[in-house]
């Protein structure tokens, strides 16, 4: 009987981050600003920012948080629209209403990045613009940019799902002002929940740090750059405080897994690049290839089914179910979070036909980076074996 592999779990927290946990019982010492210095959490900040490249890093609850943060820090004023693409996460358009602004929607192509044709038309409407690398699928950023630059549009990264992507060998996070992170369970380092941003613009986090919970003269125990500094003191009580700080719990869990970054992307990459592969010898499945400068971290799999219809693509996640694997299809799934047409909460809806077709047929399957070769075969396997039971025998190659 083959054992179908588990692919809810996240890899075993480092025996180090216990060692660190065990510590902080002993202690008490939860909260990032008891220490007078390199309490877990300013460590990780630290750690983080010479990581990616970057002078600051900021540690907060969640990428959401990051996300909203981000938006309040750069001073828009209330009702500014904010341009993203129409296939992320709800998390996106609501930190942009958390913000007191205004979502606008572009449209998509089916490689999963942003339609540079229709986010160049309403790009002349915005006053900022979050680029969702969603799934780790990274558009044109060098195309976004330039457009960004010419009109003075701050960019924010949305790479929660990136940590580990290059673009031209530079950290996607550290292309646009601001880069925010996710330490959610299903992201590549993982702590349940957690967030973080990162720049090089010390007005910029400043007024985060501050908003984020650094009340009173907690501020100083960030960063000691003297323009860091010169932007705490100025912005001192002149920003609501909205308590989205990370507990240091949370940082000795991700702390010693940083290390652990490059063996996961690396065998991330290697498992998505085998899969994709063996699923783009049938007809009816297309992995999206990666655009030129782009090398992916992935601990995912997305591909499109090809001439099937809506009954079809259902019976197809319907049999692969049945076999162990469950596969998500963006627009078919019951009030999905990805599909722009359940978020409700929005003041406008938009038409984004090419996007709505797109997550019509677009699958998501979790591919964990430390399965194993014969796991990854079992999961393929189940996949081409469930598209033949639609359609009909196709060749299944491998095991």
């Amino acid at each position: 009987m083959t054992l179908m592999p588990n692919v809810h779990d996240a890899e075993p927290i480092p025996a180090a981050a216990r060692d660190a946990i065990d510590a902080l019982m002993q202690s008490g010492d939860l909260f990032r600003y008891t220490a007078p210095q390199d309490a877990p959490v300013a460590l990780l900040e630290t750690e983080f920012a010479e990581l990616l490249g970057t002078k600051y890093a900021l540690a907060v609850s969640s990428c959401s948080a990051a996300l909203f943060l981000s938006l309040k820090a750069l001073g828009l004023p209330r009702d500014a629209r904010v341009l993203i693409p129409g296939f992320t996460f709800a998390a996106v358009p609501s930190s942009i209403i958390h913000a007191d602004c205004i979502p606008v929607l572009c449209e998509v192509g089916e490689n999963y990045r942003i339609d540079l044709k229709d986010f160049t038309t309403k790009l002349d409407s915005v006053q900022a613009v979050i680029i969702s690398h969603m799934r780790g699928h990274t558009s044109d950023m060098d195309a976004i940019m330039e457009l960004c630059d010419a009109r003075d549009i701050p960019v924010i990264e949305d790479a929660a799902h990136s940590l580990g992507t290059t673009w031209h060998g530079r950290n996607i996070g550290t292309i646009g002002k601001v880069g925010c992170f996710s330490f959610q369970s299903y992201k590549m380092i993982n702590a349940g929940e957690g967030g973080i941003l990162v720049s090089d613009d010390a007005d910029l986090v400043a007024r985060a740090v501050i908003m984020s919970g650094a009340y009173e003269h907690n501020w100083k125990k960030h960063s000691g750059a003297p323009e860091l500094e010169q932007a705490f003191t100025h912005w001192q009580n002149q920003l609501p405080l909205y308590n989205l700080r990370m507990s240091n719990l949370s940082a000795a869990v991700i702390r010693p897994q940083i290390p652990e970054l490059a063996r996961r992307v690396r065998d991330g990459l290697a498992n998505h690049d085998y899969v994709a592969d063996r699923l783009n010898a049938s007809p009816y499945i297309e992995v999206p290839a990666p655009l030129g400068p782009e090398r992916r971290a992935p601990d995912s799999i997305q591909f499109n089914l090809v001439n099937l219809s809506d009954e079809e693509i259902r019976a197809f996640a319907a049999a692969s179910e049945a076999r162990g694997v469950k596969v998500q299809v963006f627009g078919l799934s019951q009030d999905n979070a990805r599909a722009f047409w359940n978020w409700q909460f929005l003041s406008e809806q938009f038409d984004l036909p090419q996007t709505r077709a797109m997550l019509m047929r677009a699958c998501d399957v979790r591919l964990p980076v430390r399965l194993t070769r014969e796991e990854l075969d079992i999961i393929t396997d189940i996949l081409l074996a469930s598209v033949g039971e639609v359609v009909g025998p196709i060749p299944v190659y491998g095991t």
